[in-house]
């Protein structure tokens, strides 16, 4: 069933059996896209891991990671030694290919949320799985993983976001995300309400967005770039401590600013290809907004990140980063 269940879930098509064993554990649906994985014994070094991937419905690679490793599971390959919740996010914008229907998903993740609608309730309801999940595991180190790509080219393919939240986060977490390729990391500079600030912030999990690559349809992945980040994602799944490489081989960044959009005359000013990452130096305009007026880089070089004009209005349009010393 694992090796199926993502397909079942976009599909809309009820599984058989909403329970069931597998090979040191087993398996419960809790609802459309919630899966749960509960292993007969747990290692002592296993955390309590969410694993969630289609927040974003058109950014697919890390969704063929994870049932990948599904199927490794369901076929005896991969010992569970791990509680795991795996999370299918937006069903309805993964079937469209789009990367949301109504509203972005990984910015309704608070639990003060009044808004109506689909995406609305359906952040509801990852958020009631994951603290369920999490009150059922509450002896373990929590740990989450909110799999995505990222819709343009960057100067580093594959980093990780660590949301803002009082927890700190672990060594062996950069040590980890070292050795599994990731070659960037930024850190918030306050909170976001996205899914992976949620588990950080409200639960205190290691928890990060992580961006592997670019969004392609379906079938377009290429996943070798990935290798070493299946391998830390099955680690985790055994409950085994992952390899770590020396933190010092990602380049760090911290957000210093944001840019936001207040009105419908609303532009970036570069051009809309352009790599995250990307860095402008001091006097170069950024943006134009007709109600906040225009951006301009003032002493420091800034790095953007996520730039996006169209997003609607209120909404973040880019990060602004600079280069920090890593952890030590």
């Amino acid at each position: 069933m694992l090796s199926e269940w993502i397909e079942l879930s976009l599909e809309e098509t009820r599984p058989i059996a909403s329970s069931g064993r597998l090979r040191g554990g087993s398996y419960r649906l809790h609802a459309p896209g919630i899966l749960e994985l509960t292993p007969t014994e747990c290692r002592a070094t296993a955390r309590a891991c969410v694993f969630s991937v289609g927040i974003h419905g058109n950014e697919t690679a890390p969704i063929e990671l994870l049932g990948n490793c599904l199927a490794r599971i369901e076929a005896g390959l991969l010992p569970l030694g791990a509680p795991a919740l795996i999370i299918l996010g937006n069903l309805e914008a993964i079937r469209r290919a789009e990367r949301y229907v109504n509203t972005n998903l990984n910015r309704l993740f608070r639990r003060d949320l009044d808004e109506t609608g689909m995406e609305p309730d359906r952040a509801r309801q990852l958020m009631s799985a994951v603290d369920d999940f999490y009150a059922r595991h509450s002896g373990r180190e929590r740990l989450h993983y909110d799999l995505h790509t990222a819709i343009r080219d960057s100067r580093f393919p594959r980093f990780v976001v660590e949301p803002f939240a009082a927890t700190p986060i672990r060594p062996e977490q950069w040590r980890w995300l070292a050795e599994a390729g990731i070659q960037a990391v930024l850190h918030q500079h306050r909170h976001s309400w996205t899914f992976s600030h949620y588990s950080k912030h409200y639960h205190q999990a290691q928890a990060f967005t992580l961006e592997l690559g670019r969004a392609l349809p379906f079938g377009h992945n290429d996943l070798t770039a990935l290798a070493p980040m299946t391998r830390l994602l099955e680690a985790l799944l055994e409950g085994r401590e992952p390899r770590g490489a020396d933190p010092a081989r990602m380049a760090f960044f911290r957000v210093a600013h944001e840019l936001m959009r207040q009105s419908q005359d609303f532009r970036l000013c570069f051009p809309d290809d352009t790599p995250n990452f990307t860095e402008f130096a001091p006097g170069t305009r950024l943006a134009e907004d007709a109600s906040a007026g225009p951006f301009t880089v003032q002493d420091e070089p800034l790095s953007v990140v996520f730039p996006n004009a169209a997003v609607e209005l209120g909404a973040r349009a880019a990060l602004l980063a600079r280069p920090v010393t890593p952890p030590g």
